[in-house]
């Protein structure tokens, strides 16, 4: 791993994640009377939860509004939802102030055209490897899986070892009883 992007994953206190080909592969279904369904990836819900278990703050910026989504932040104990939003470095900041935390803490994973804005910020601004070409070229980080398969899972694991938290917490859920 790039020293450079250990070094940057060793101030994170938060991750920012946007939904839509970040936690899911960024397809939309929907049924015949227009309820979309989301799928989401276990691993990258495990990686979730041991950042969560290990005292950092984990959010979802997501422009759409959708149950599923509600589900999945609840189901993973994340700390903090924005749905609905059209302007995504104003609830950025906004999240910032909330938790007293300034751009160099956080990790933020988007995949497309209104990500930019937010990865241009953050400390540790990723991308799943399908990304779009415009997010590729701001992201320090590019995750060697696609979104909704594996993406979210080795940021989450990079910030875990470059914080010095991976050890601990893999072998706590290892040695569980």
């Amino acid at each position: 791993m790039n020293d450079d992007v250990l070094k940057k994953a060793s101030k994170i206190k938060a991750l920012v994640l946007d939904v839509d080909g970040v936690m899911t592969d960024g397809s939309l279904t929907f049924d015949e009377n227009g309820t979309e369904y989301k799928t989401f990836n276990a691993k990258d819900g495990q990686g979730i939860v041991m950042l969560n278990k290990t005292g950092f703050i984990t959010a979802i910026i997501t422009a759409r509004q959708n149950g599923t989504v509600r589900h999945r932040f609840n189901n993973l104990g994340m700390t903090k939802l924005v749905e609905g939003c059209k302007n995504k470095i104003a609830a950025l900041k906004d999240l910032m102030a909330e938790y007293n935390l300034n751009f160099d803490e956080i990790a933020y994973m988007g995949d497309d055209l209104p990500d930019i804005c937010c990865l241009k910020q953050v400390g540790l601004p990723s991308c799943p490897n399908d990304a779009v070409e415009e997010v590729k070229s701001a992201a320090f980080y590019i995750a060697s899986k696609n979104g909704g398969r594996g993406a979210v899972r080795e940021l989450c694991d990079l910030i875990l070892k470059a914080t010095g938290n991976y050890n601990s917490i893999v072998g706590a859920i290892i040695n569980k009883d």
